[in-house]
């Protein structure tokens, strides 16, 4: 695509945000580009996704605000749903999603990346809310997403001060799991996109809609969510041979083999 690059390795399948000279800002095209990456992606093949920016410098530096300034209510409105119908396509796709954010993660690069599964970031990274400095709020889920993932008193801070918190603050809180120099952060991401494609896809899927959908219900109703898609796992290859090949190691550790997952 245009302003999106996507390839496969494996099962792993790496899309990157490219267009460098404007920090890899979301104008109209980019969010385009996105939404045709992720619905192309073949779920059948690909186990994992990561998502990233390129260069050096930027993960996603925002929204395009040469493109914002002047947009009336109503485009203002609608700009915001194509973004948030965009993001939450990430945050729902079957597979798991991971941001290697390198650089700069604000406004939307920063809920861009809270619409993935896991965030890990480079030691450069920065990330923040700062749309009040401009005259008007997060528009891509950043009022929503960051209250979940760290506390609704601290994205409150960081919403309303608009301040902007380095890669160990963003640790520090829960917005990412770790932060590793700039050079190890893309084979960081592998490394890990890779370890939950080689895992049972379909426990793994039914493990992410498990922890969504119980997050958005009571508990009674989320256990309810986790016992059917725990049922739901049983008769598959995956169950049947990764238990049969768990009691094979039980009894003789030479007959231990790496089972082969599938989509079945």
């Amino acid at each position: 695509m245009g302003f999106v690059d996507y390839e496969v390795e494996g099962r792993v399948g790496l899309i990157t945000i490219n267009r460098p000279q404007a920090l890899n800002a979301l104008n109209s095209e980019v969010l385009d580009d996105l939404e045709a990456v992720i619905d192309g992606v073949d779920l059948s093949e690909v186990r994992a996704l990561i998502i990233t920016g390129a260069g050096e410098k930027s993960f996603v530096a925002g929204a395009d605000i040469g493109q914002m300034s002047s947009l009336t209510k109503e485009e203002g409105e609608a700009f915001g749903k194509k973004g948030n119908d965009i993001f939450r396509k990430i945050e729902t796709l079957a597979i798991p999603v991971i941001a290697a954010v390198n650089g700069f993660a604000l406004g939307g690069g920063n809920e861009l990346a809270m619409s993935c599964d896991i965030r890990i970031c480079s030691d450069n990274a920065m990330f923040g809310q700062p749309e009040v400095g401009l005259g008007i709020t997060p528009g891509f889920g950043g009022t929503q997403r960051l209250a979940r993932l760290v506390s609704p008193g601290m994205a409150k801070q960081l919403i309303f001060a608009a301040t902007n918190i380095k890669a160990e603050e963003a640790c520090r809180i829960g917005l990412v799991n770790a932060v590793y120099p700039q050079e190890e952060l893309l084979p960081a991401a592998k490394k890990l996109a890779g370890k939950i494609a080689a895992a049972a896809p379909i426990a793994v899927r039914a493990c992410k809609k498990a922890i969504n959908d119980g997050l958005e219900a009571n508990m009674d109703d989320a256990l309810v969510i986790e016992e059917k898609l725990f049922g739901s796992c049983f008769e598959t290859y995956d169950q049947q041979e990764g238990m049969a090949n768990f009691l094979r190691k039980k009894d003789d550790p030479k007959k231990v083999k790496v089972v082969d997952f599938r989509n079945e």
